[in-house]
């Protein structure tokens, strides 16, 4: 744990040094009525969207988003087993726990995704193309907001393998739809524990108000983890009508969960409604993907990865009082040497603010 402390320390150094000089204003907040309620968020993203089946053909994640909290550990809009939880992680946040100007959220997470190979039919190992696998998941993420700039420091503890129940979820889609089913999940992956430690930093620039606006959004971060380690940067531009006051359009990403806008935020507002266009990216520098490289304590299939990958979005959202719903096509280069072209898929995202 102390290795991982003194990574993530560095990593969060220089990229506060690269995110460049935060707003000092504070921003307000209410506090009241409406204001303590949670964000909820809806993910799905499936290369049916894109007339395929295959790579990363799915991914469906749930996330609550809790209000601005005074803090992690006493605030009393959080359970009491999340404030204990919160007790024992608190070097995570102490030196920001007496920071006035900041907001504060937890993200409760609940997610699973799945990957498969192209031949849909062999039974046997298909040596050049990527194993069957399923990766179910739960997490716990600190948000601390100050102006125009977000960090988020995360937790996602799951498994990979048959009790991710991916080849279930897989078959249960083709069944409904009339599709038919791959045959070589008997393949997958063995079980394994996942583990990730993610951090990541959002800083935005905007020129936006009410009517039409546009708004900057860079981002970076890192995975370290069994499951995957990596460092990623990329960067989101939107232009349209009453841009939302929040971080950008979601997605099954880690550390992408930025929906929730801020608590000085009012639906019944001028603002209330909008609509607007984006183009992001995402580029990672891969070195563990256990999707790619096979399970970490026992045998199974591999491929040879791609050490950078990268993601392309475009797409559009609309969003009017508490409700937000975003689409977007992806674009993900060759993720390992022998695949055949470039990965397409969609990924479709509501947020509900307020939502309990």
């Amino acid at each position: 744990m102390a290795v991982n402390r003194i990574w993530m320390g560095r990593l969060l150094a220089l990229l506060a040094c690269l995110a460049g000089p935060v707003g000092a204003a504070c921003v307000a907040d209410p506090r009241s009525g409406d204001y303590h309620r949670w964000t909820g968020n809806l993910y799905f993203e499936n290369d049916l969207f894109a007339e395929t089946d295959q790579n990363y053909t799915n991914g469906i994640r749930v996330s609550a988003i809790s209000p601005n909290l005074d803090s992690f550990r006493q605030d009393p809009l959080l359970a009491p087993w999340v404030r204990s939880l919160n007790h024992h992680l608190r070097f995570l946040y102490s030196n920001r726990e007496g920071d006035s100007c900041l907001s504060r959220r937890l993200v409760l997470t609940l997610g699973q995704t799945i990957y498969t190979p192209q031949d849909i039919d062999a039974t046997e190992v298909v040596e050049d193309e990527r194993p069957y696998a399923g990766w179910l998941y739960g997490g716990v993420a600190y948000h601390l907001r100050s102006d125009g700039h977000l960090e988020s420091l995360g937790f996602n503890l799951g498994v990979v393998g048959p009790l991710a129940f991916g080849e279930q979820a897989q078959n249960f889609i083709h069944d409904l739809r009339g599709f038919k089913r791959f045959k070589g999940w008997d393949n997958q992956l063995k079980n394994e524990p996942g583990v990730q430690l993610l951090y990541e930093f959002k800083q935005k620039w905007a020129d936006s108000g009410p009517g039409l606006g546009v708004d900057l959004i860079a981002h970076g971060g890192g995975s370290l983890g069994n499951v995957a380690t990596y460092l990623n940067a990329g960067v989101e531009g939107r232009l349209g009508w009453n841009l939302p006051d929040d971080f950008g359009t979601s997605a099954v990403r880690p550390g992408s969960d930025n929906s929730a806008p801020d608590s000085a935020w009012d639906p019944r507002g001028p603002e209330r409604w909008g609509w607007h266009l984006f183009v992001s990216s995402d580029v990672r520098l891969v070195l563990r993907d256990i999707f790619l490289d096979g399970n970490t304590f026992t045998d199974s299939h591999s491929v040879d990865k791609n050490p950078l990958v990268g993601d392309i979005y475009a797409g559009f959202s609309i969003h009017y009082r508490r409700l937000k719903l975003s689409y977007a096509r992806v674009m993900r280069t060759r993720e390992f040497d022998e695949q055949d072209s470039l990965h397409r898929y969609g990924s479709l995202s509501l947020s509900w603010h307020q939502v309990f």
